[in-house]
């Protein structure tokens, strides 16, 4: 298990069913996650076809997701999807979005910005929800003024580049104030949600290099009781647990002040951006020169942990952000 958190009964129903699902389909598909698990409904309201959920859900469906290197598009989905419910809890595109048959992406950006890059997500979304601090707005996919060109990302998945022209030709769904604290929220959020992605996947990195230094045979001895070898995997062990336990704070913190909660964000991140490196390094060092040939899903699991490492921004920064807000 990747987090330790006190799990509803909602919540371990879904982790059992994403465990399960997982173990008989490794690559999964959108329409496999939406139709066979109704993932997509997550965190939308029960009324619009929703199965409710919040920070503990997100979190359980992220470290779960992660080793598939599925939980980029399902994270950009899920969180503009609540975010359309909360702004507007009659809109009529929840009833599709919650069922998957609809994509929607989150493109989270600094005022008047209109050039998002590498957005998860977008490249398969039918809608686009553009976030700044001074307007939330909802956009057709489709629209001519909206330009999208896909990229293949090093570490296996799928983003676009997007561009929309005349950000002000759509009514906003909130603006001033709202605006900020729907901004504010979603980029907690989505940062809490990566870190729990990095956890999911350094936890299945450390399980997988156990098992293969069990198996893995010199001088007629398995590999796993070498001093050096049981050193380097308690050292990532330590780093993982240390992350967890900081991610697992960051989640429930969410329903707390909000400035709590930014620290909370702050401190996990500081340690997954590390936990990142020293397990995906150690395991692809343990495993040798196959460490990170195609052949094992290792390679890909390291090389979207960096990537997810890196989307949260300079390590100083956080640290810099959790001194601010406790003092």
């Amino acid at each position: 298990m990747a987090l330790e958190l006190p799990l509803t009964e909602f919540a371990s129903l879904l982790q059992g069913s994403l465990q399960r699902y997982l173990t008989d389909n490794p690559q999964p598909t959108w329409s496999g996650l939406a139709d066979e698990l109704g993932l997509m409904s997550i965190g939308l309201p029960e009324a619009a076809g929703g199965s409710g959920g919040g920070a503990v859900e997100r979190a359980v469906v992220m470290a779960e997701l992660g080793p598939a290197l599925a939980g980029g598009d399902w994270l950009a989905h899920h969180l503009a999807a609540s975010l359309l419910a909360q702004l507007a809890p009659g809109h009529r595109l929840l009833g599709e979005l919650a069922s998957g048959a609809t994509r929607i992406a989150l493109l989270l950006g600094t005022t008047g910005q209109t050039d998002f890059l590498q957005v998860a997500g977008a490249a398969g979304a039918d809608w686009l929800l553009t976030v700044t601090p001074d307007a939330v707005q909802l956009h057709s996919a489709d629209a001519a003024r909206v330009a999208r060109r896909n990229r293949a990302m090093l570490d296996g998945t799928t983003s676009a580049d997007v561009e929309i022209a005349g950000l002000s030709g759509d009514a906003p769904l909130a603006t001033g104030a709202v605006a900020l604290a729907a901004h504010a929220w979603a980029a907690n959020a989505q940062i809490a949600s990566r870190c729990a992605e990095i956890v999911g996947l350094t936890a299945r990195m450390l399980a997988d290099t156990a098992d293969y230094l069990q198996q893995r045979k010199q001088f007629g001895v398995a590999i796993s009781g070498f001093q050096a070898l049981r050193h380097r995997m308690a050292d990532m062990a330590m780093a993982q647990m240390k992350a967890a336990a900081l991610v697992e704070r960051a989640v429930l913190a969410e329903d707390g002040p909000h400035a709590l909660w930014q620290r909370a964000v702050s401190a996990a991140c500081a340690e997954t951006i590390d936990t990142a490196r020293i397990v995906g390094e150690g395991a692809v060092q343990c495993h040798g020169a196959m460490g990170l040939t195609e052949e094992l899903a290792l390679g890909g699991r390291f090389k979207r942990a960096l990537a997810l490492a890196a989307t949260l921004g300079p390590r100083s920064a956080h640290l810099a952000r959790h001194s601010e807000l406790a003092a």
